[in-house]
């Protein structure tokens, strides 16, 4: 059966402008794109008058991987205009996996939804496959999930042949079809990592052709440092280099964007490929136990529960954090947490949460991880709008969410970019402040992502490519969602083609489940 997007104004995700024609889709991929007035008879028209028919989204940073089996509907993508969803992020993937129990406490923060039914990367795939997905997927591994599997929790650099070991598993993640290799080097137990470990399993990804995403080492003072260490390791390498949710965390480091973006321009002036992605928002989300100091996440959750539990342990940890001085607790928001006895302070500041216990923020914070196995997630308001507008307004900037929640209601506080982040650049940066054009806008959620990961036929509308697409109100498309209240989803996106099935059909999802796991080159 033949479809036609018609009646819209097609914005084919290079840049280019609005140009009117029709969009004809045979076989799940896009078949021609005709003037108006094309002759289409027996052919099923979707009409898109008055409305912007663009690519489809690519989110390259998302952590649904998490999420999908459980909300394989991805209704919050559907209202985002999303149509592929890049995992595996900050160096963590649900693969591979030698110790079940360990993976489930390293990456409970993330409120995993799965049945663990696998063990690697292609049984993951298999597995979300099997029950069907709304959007595609596109995996990569992580670095702390390979040193789970080999090293455990352990704070230590790894012997020979567990390095070999976690080279051989990226390897067979390659040949499994993952699309890159990511790091989050301030999460345990990535975090216990030096730079040769990475720049290692840095060359193994790029000798198998993977992008490398990383979640710097530091993105407050020490930003510039991390940036030339991630740089440093792609170009030994040969890997290309996507730099995540790049930002300037803290009030003191306010501006420091701008060394940034000309620290990675020189980086591209050198030959390096390399570019980077933000959210369109002033405030992060992480785990909590990101503010302990290094030393106690060693050995990993259980670990690090055992120290709480330990009065002189507990305290030494209480001291380095108060010295450290590296976090803002009126900043600090409790998003999710398992149930316990701080559940209704979702929501809260750390801040608030120590007032109401008497005690100071440190103490507030240990309290909250030792009631609720150390699986907080935290809303944290610590970047500027001038540096996430600097950073939006650079070319090779992608627009990504960090986001994982995939379906519309919840009992959480999450961050507002799982439901807002695409439509938020297209209604508030781009039509209200002129930050972008609308082409430029969806550049930057199109074929720009689609480069980093060498998708030659995604992210664009041209005879050929996969029909992956969007249909928009240019007028009405906006994001909802807010951090008072989260869970509202955002308008303006009327329609959604996966492979060419409508997945969003007048603004109400269809049930259908097109998607599939995009596998490399």
């Amino acid at each position: 059966m033949r479809t036609a997007l018609t009646g819209g104004q097609v914005v084919d995700g290079t840049g280019a402008e609005p140009v009117a024609a029709t969009v004809l889709i045979e076989g799940g991929r896009i078949a021609d794109v005709l003037p108006p007035g094309a002759d289409l008879s027996g052919v099923e028209v979707i009409d898109a008058t008055g409305n912007i028919v663009a690519p489809g989204f690519i989110d390259l940073h998302s952590h649904a991987d998490f999420t999908a089996q459980t909300s394989p509907e991805a209704t919050t993508q559907l209202y985002q205009g999303v149509t592929t969803l890049v995992t595996g992020n900050c160096g963590w993937s649900p693969f591979p996996i030698t110790d079940l129990e360990q993976m489930k406490a390293g990456t409970a923060f993330l409120t995993p939804e799965h049945d663990w039914s696998w063990r690697d990367t292609k049984g993951f795939a298999d597995a979300v496959e099997r029950d069907g997905l709304a959007v595609n997927l596109a995996l990569q591994v992580g670095h702390s999930a390979l040193r789970l599997a080999v090293m455990g929790g352990a704070e230590r650099a790894p012997s020979p042949d567990e390095l070999r070991q976690m080279q051989d598993l990226l390897r067979e993640a390659a040949d499994h079809g993952a699309v890159g290799f990511s790091t989050g080097l301030i999460y345990a137990p990535g975090t216990f990592a030096d730079p040769a470990e990475v720049a290692a399993l840095v060359a193994t990804a790029g000798e198998c052709g993977l992008l490398y995403s990383t979640h710097i080492r530091n993105e407050g003072a020490r930003l510039l440092e991390a940036l030339d260490e991630a740089i440093t390791a792609a170009r030994a390498g040969g890997a290309r280099l996507e730099v995540s949710h790049l930002k300037a965390a803290g009030r003191a480091n306010h501006g420091l964007i701008t060394a940034a973006l000309e620290r990675l321009d020189q980086a591209r002036a050198d030959g390096l490929d390399v570019a980077w992605d933000i959210y369109p928002y002033t405030a992060s989300s992480t785990t909590l136990t990101v503010w302990l100091p290094t030393w106690a996440m060693g050995g990993g959750t259980a670990s690090l529960l055992a120290r709480l539990a330990d009065p002189v342990e507990r305290e030494r940890i209480a001291a380095e954090m108060r010295t450290a001085g590296q976090f803002d607790p009126r900043a600090l928001v409790i998003a999710s947490l398992p149930p316990g006895r701080y559940e209704d302070c979702r929501g809260l500041n750390v801040a608030e949460i120590a007032s109401r216990d008497e005690v100071d923020a440190a103490e507030a914070m240990l309290r909250v991880l030792e009631h609720h196995q150390a699986a907080v997630s935290v809303v944290n308001h610590s970047m500027s709008e001038d540096d996430v507008v600097t950073a939006l307004r650079h070319p090779c900037t992608s627009v990504a969410s960090d986001g994982w929640i995939l379906s519309a209601t919840g009992s959480s506080h999450p961050h507002p970019r799982n439901f807002g982040t695409f439509p938020r650049v297209l209604g508030r940066y781009a039509r209200d402040l002129g930050v972008l054009t609308l082409p430029e806008a969806i550049r930057r959620m199109t074929s720009l992502p689609a480069s980093r990961l060498g998708f030659d036929d995604r992210g664009v509308v041209k005879a050929g490519a996969v029909a992956d697409l969007v249909v928009l109100d240019p007028e009405q498309v906006a994001d909802r969602s807010t951090y008072n209240d989260p869970w509202q989803l955002s308008v303006g996106i009327e329609h959604m083609l996966v492979a060419g099935e409508p997945v969003l059909a007048d603004g109400v999802p269809t049930g259908r489940r097109p998607g599939r796991v995009l596998r490399s080159a």
